[in-house]
């Protein structure tokens, strides 16, 4: 619920006019008129392809209360409320910048990093959720629309707030930073993604870094303590500084790791002075990690070690890798949401843990910039000792087979597209096989899921 005198309140600065019938209230604040229900205020943003004026109609049919626009309507709706302001977006950014000022008590954590992000998001939630009532932005809610509506929900009963920030500019993770105002950063690692975009890892680097210098003097960075680029970010922040890893020097500790694949991952978990050993469910020994930064969250805000470890046991944090059941009693590890050399590695290493024939079929990765090559290269070797069977698809992953071959690897096939690649796979599929599809995006590679599966 957000009141209608927070919305003015909030828009005062920018509000050119106020027009119709004055609602108490709204239930909502949404930007799909698809998604509105009665009572909600729709807000018209303007993209490059849509313009939510467009559909102002479609949100009035479907029962919203209130209108944020940037022009008003030829013919004013009856018993709506009207707010007319410059730029939508903006406006949007000001209710979310407001209900975060009236709600102060509410601790905010924020999640960022190239790789890894929306994963550690879900377990540092999941692991804070065992004592706190969390709020957290669900699937990529993580940008300059998402983030806000996101802190729209913010209510009384929340204690604390998990906000995955994403970027594709410097500056962004700033402007996010000053709608949400953290008091706890967490950054996961620097690599490659989206280096086309920005030009260098130190571009990147500082992008991220965005987010630990805009933390409060009595706040806490949580750093990667085992990448050095992260670790380097405790230079560039007012808050102390708390490392996490496998490296000497970290406060939040894991030591003695041991993978089961899909069955989970144990290590020993160390923090000061503290040792317990520590059994997850999430599969896959570079999950150890995201275990790690959601541990050191936990004990941060006052968590025990005994504690943390019962919330690590029972986490089931939503994540982007899914399991289908292939032809013939096979298996089909469904990561293709996005892909980046680091990501890459990581699924390479729970196929390496997983028992039976292991098979990977990989694609593109996308935005590398000139670590195209490099990077798709690295993925092939890795690939030479992660599988028994290599299916390399499209021109760039074309790059990753030839150096599996390089490496000595007898079973790699080359294919142009991913269709042939599926109907040359599918009638080879065996009980007891284990099938990795990865590759960015713009592959979309989860099409081919139907003809491996019965």
């Amino acid at each position: 619920m957000i009141r209608a005198a927070e919305v003015e309140s909030s828009l005062q600065p920018v509000l050119l006019e106020r027009a119709g019938e004055a609602a108490k209230g709204f239930r909502r604040v949404v930007t799909d008129s698809q998604q509105v229900r009665p009572g909600d205020l729709f807000v018209a943003l303007r993209g490059e392809h849509h313009d939510g004026h467009n559909f102002l109609a479609d949100a009035l049919t479907r029962g919203a209360r209130g209108l944020l626009v940037e022009r008003l309507p030829a013919a004013p709706p009856e018993g709506v409320s009207l707010y007319r302001v410059k730029d939508t977006l903006d406006a949007l950014q000001r209710l979310a910048a407001g209900r975060r000022r009236r709600q102060p008590e509410a601790r905010v954590i924020a999640v960022t990093g190239s790789v890894g992000k929306t994963t550690t998001k879900e377990i540092v939630a999941s692991v804070l959720g065992h004592r706190f009532k969390v709020l957290k932005n669900e699937a990529n809610y993580n940008n300059e629309i998402g983030l806000p509506l996101t802190l729209l929900g913010l209510t009384r009963r929340h204690e604390l707030v998990v906000l995955e920030m994403g970027m594709y500019a410097l500056g962004e993770i700033r402007l996010l930073c000053e709608i949400a105002r953290p008091q706890v950063g967490v950054v996961t690692n620097v690599g490659p993604s989206h280096l086309e975009r920005l030009g260098s890892i130190e571009a990147i680097a500082a992008a991220k870094a965005e987010l630990v210098e805009a933390l409060p003097a009595d706040g806490c960075a949580i750093l990667n303590g085992d990448d050095p680029l992260v670790r380097a970010m405790s230079k560039k922040t007012r808050a102390r500084t708390v490392l996490y890893g496998t490296s000497a020097g970290c406060q939040v500790r894991g030591t003695e790791m041991e993978g089961s694949g899909l069955g989970g991952i144990s290590f020993t978990l160390e923090y000061g002075g503290e040792r317990a050993r520590a059994k997850t469910r999430l599969p896959g020994r570079h999950l150890l990690h995201n275990a790690l930064a959601a541990a050191a969250a936990g004990m941060v805000e006052g968590m025990t070690l005994p504690e943390v470890v019962e919330a690590l046991s029972q986490t089931r944090a939503q994540l982007r890798l899914h399991v289908h059941k292939g032809r013939n009693g096979s298996t089909i590890l469904d990561d293709t949401y996005n892909a980046s050399p680091t990501s890459m590695l990581a699924a390479l290493a729970l196929l390496a843990d997983m028992p039976g024939r292991r098979i990977a079929v990989l694609g593109d990765m996308r935005e590398l910039g000139d670590a195209t090559e490099e990077g798709h290269r690295v993925v092939g070797r890795e690939a030479a000792r992660a599988a028994e069977v290599i299916h390399a698809v499209g021109e760039l992953g074309r790059l990753i087979g030839e150096e599996a071959q390089r490496a000595g690897h007898p079973a790699v096939r080359l294919w142009e597209s991913k269709e042939a690649a599926a109907r040359a796979l599918a009638p080879e599929l065996h009980r007891g096989d284990v099938v990795l599809l990865k590759a960015s995006r713009a592959m979309a590679l989860e099409t081919i899921i139907p003809e491996l599966k019965d």
